[in-house]
């Protein structure tokens, strides 16, 4: 579901004389459906830049990202929105959402951009809301007014609203509490169980040793390693 071949990155530094800094060289890797790969590496090995890659953020210098049937290294905006709506959901770390937009419309919105019936993803949300113990009188409000608990809650509710084929987790359950933790964990479970090919990056070792059935160690994609 998610291939990536001999996939490299490299960032210019417009403010330093267009200097350019090589990052990934010679990336490989295959996540099947039902599968979930974890990335590992010391903080700036190119966990994150694999991941906003795969997403369509980060423009490849060469190589492949099969995602489906559709090359993310190559393909136009408007392949990379369809890509994101109909098959490929990202939970980040960070809640971005338009200020005033209901909680419960913010978390329906994956499925109403699918053609869903306004009634059904209102429910699919609700149900989702609940099980992440988000207070149903917090529903009508922004979840911009939220804490940064409840923010990381209702953008996991988001993501995991449309069952889509394949998913990338960014840290899904930091600062969560145990019992939010176990919720989490249980929707990724769901998740696979269903077929979906899952890349993610789990610095909660309980978690990772939970839902990855295999991690991949970035630090062996750096230019250096490649050569």
């Amino acid at each position: 579901m998610i291939r990536i071949e001999n996939l490299s990155k490299s960032f210019t530094l417009h403010n330093q004389g267009s200097a350019v800094i090589p990052v990934m060289a010679g990336a490989h890797l295959s996540i099947q459906p039902g599968e979930c790969v974890g990335l590992t590496g010391q903080s700036g090995s190119g966990k994150s830049t694999l991941m906003r890659m795969v997403w369509g953020n980060y423009l490849a210098a060469g190589g492949s990202i099969m995602v489906g049937g559709t090359d993310v290294a190559t393909a136009e905006p408007r392949q990379i929105i369809a890509l994101r709506r109909d098959t490929l959901g990202y939970v980040s770390q960070f809640l971005r959402v338009v200020p005033r937009v209901p909680t419960l419309d913010v978390v329906a919105e994956p499925l109403l951009s699918l053609g869903t019936p306004l009634e059904e993803a209102r429910a699919r949300a609700a149900s989702l809301l609940q099980r992440l113990n988000i207070p149903e009188r917090l529903w009508p409000l922004s979840p911009t007014t939220f804490s940064g608990g409840e923010q990381q809650r209702v953008n996991i509710a988001r993501g995991f609203a449309h069952a889509y084929p394949a998913l990338l987790l960014d840290e899904p359950t930091a600062s969560l509490d145990a019992a939010n933790r176990e919720v989490v964990l249980t929707l990724i479970e769901e998740a696979k169980a269903r077929g979906a090919a899952i890349l993610g990056i789990f610095h909660d070792e309980g978690a990772r040793e939970r839902v990855c059935d295999r991690l991949v160690d970035v630090t062996g994609f750096t230019p250096k390693a490649a050569a």
